[in-house]
């Protein structure tokens, strides 16, 4: 006869196992299973032990577990059988799940589908800056013979990426892969792209893709690496492309998650989220970029992923000034969990998907930008934080934090969906110098208490 069952086992059998096994205890259930041999069975993460029931087991035991001994009873499941050392079977257990997982991956890498970047053979990037160059050398690597073009506007830029392939304005130490070059000609640039990624800052997207939508294909998809709001507009990229091309079909994807771009130039493990209503072209661009040290993740929710990549520069501005002004770690931890919600709520009420904020262009993109010292925006509110003048600034900075553009039209889009945000607010009132650090924690912190939503 075979059993399993389990019932609570009377402190009285159990003293004297409990010096020797602490799963013995007046809480603990016993399972019992018929096998050809008695065996015992422990699971140490959780208060149930395992016996073997045999046909000589005491008319007690048996009476008690409700098993009948004239009645047949069903064989149970299959189940890991482990052993008397609870240590030994815990490594047991976790050990065969990391086989299963290597196992399962293994099988799905051999059937993904590498067809895009064997048919792809040129893609233009747009822009010259840190993140653009990253992307392009990360482009370049995946395939020797694959053409990458940087369209930049500075001449001194362009002669130093095809002289000396490299960067010296964002990357001095780093040499760039041989198959990228540089020019200043938009019309050689996208002549004949496969693929076109888009690193232009949001404030100047516009006016720059209506100075080259004659000599975009109606058919180039456009992967957009720009994060942030145009001001007066509040537009995202996903309109903002589109329309300064003149083309409402044109293809677009947008690229979000944490990632700097030093990290990405020396192949540090990265996650990145790619979004597209087009599936189909979602699952190409992840062919295209997903390396070994680079994961693409692909999502069909466009707004969300653009919305949380917005908010967040503005965020990581706010942690930089609680940084700056020496507030400790629990101000930091309350804020960001603020600012957090705050951008859910936005986003959700957008349309976003709450799994998006939740995912690697939300909390992975979020963590960051407002916790890590190389975050544009955060450095700018550390210093704010400390005292200096936004001005000096942003003069001082080679790069664009999109963070101080996009706060003012964060606010304005928040009042148009009706939606409080305490901190992205304090954060725009800094910005426009009507506030200053100080009176802005003062302020948040007098807000009413309230139910946590």
């Amino acid at each position: 006869m075979a059993a399993s069952v389990a019932l609570e086992a009377p402190s009285s059998h159990l003293h004297s196992h409990s010096t020797t096994n602490p799963l013995f205890s007046s809480s603990s259930k016993f399972h019992y299973r018929n096998n050809n041999a008695s065996k015992f069975y422990a699971f140490p993460s959780k208060s149930t032990v395992f016996l073997t029931l045999t046909s000589s087991a005491p008319n007690h035991i048996r009476h008690a577990s409700g098993i009948d001994s004239s009645s047949p009873v069903q064989e149970p499941e299959p189940v890991l059988e482990l052993g008397l050392d609870p240590i030994r079977d815990r490594r047991r257990v976790v050990r065969v799940a990391w086989e299963k997982l290597v196992r399962w991956s293994r099988s799905w890498r051999s059937k993904s589908n590498t067809d895009v970047l064997q048919r792809t053979n040129k893609v233009v990037v747009l822009g010259g800056g840190s993140f653009g160059t990253a992307m392009a050398a990360h482009v370049a690597h995946r395939k020797d013979q694959l053409e990458v073009v940087m369209l930049v506007r500075d001449p001194e830029v362009c002669s130093s990426i095809n002289e000396s392939h490299c960067n010296r304005n964002y990357f001095p130490d780093h040499t760039l892969p041989e198959n990228v070059v540089a020019t200043t000609d938009a019309k050689s640039a996208l002549r004949d792209a496969d693929y076109c990624l888009h690193a232009v800052p949001v404030q100047f997207s516009a006016a720059f893709l209506e100075s080259v939508a004659d000599y975009v294909d109606p058919g180039l998809p456009f992967i957009s690496l720009s994060k942030g709001l145009e001001l007066n507009t509040l537009r995202m990229m996903a309109q903002i492309i589109p329309q300064a091309l003149r083309n409402s079909r044109q293809p677009f994807v947008a690229l979000s998650g944490p990632s700097f771009a030093l990290e990405l130039m020396n192949k540090l493990p990265t996650a990145m989220v790619v979004a597209s209503k087009d599936k189909k072209l979602a699952n190409a661009v992840q062919q295209l970029l997903a390396s070994n040290h680079l994961r693409i993740s692909t999502s069909s929710d466009v707004t969300g992923v653009e919305i949380a990549g917005a908010l967040k520069n503005v965020l990581a501005i706010a942690a930089g000034i609680v940084e700056g002004m020496n507030l400790g770690n629990n101000s930091m931890a309350a804020l960001v969990t603020q600012g957090c919600s705050e951008i859910r709520w936005l986003a959700t009420k957008m349309g976003a998907k709450p799994t998006t904020i939740t995912g690697l262009s939300g909390t992975g993109d979020i963590m960051l930008t407002c916790f890590v010292s190389l975050s544009r925006n955060r450095t700018v509110g550390v210093r704010l934080g400390s005292g200096e003048k936004l001005e000096d600034i942003l003069n001082s900075m080679n790069q664009v934090a999109e963070g101080v553009s996009t706060a003012g039209a964060v606010i304005a889009l928040a009042q148009k969906y009706n939606v409080k945000m305490p901190v992205l607010t304090a954060v725009a009132r800094i910005i426009d110098n009507e506030l200053t650090p100080k009176k802005a924690v003062y302020e948040l912190m007098s807000l009413p208490q309230v139910e946590e939503v």
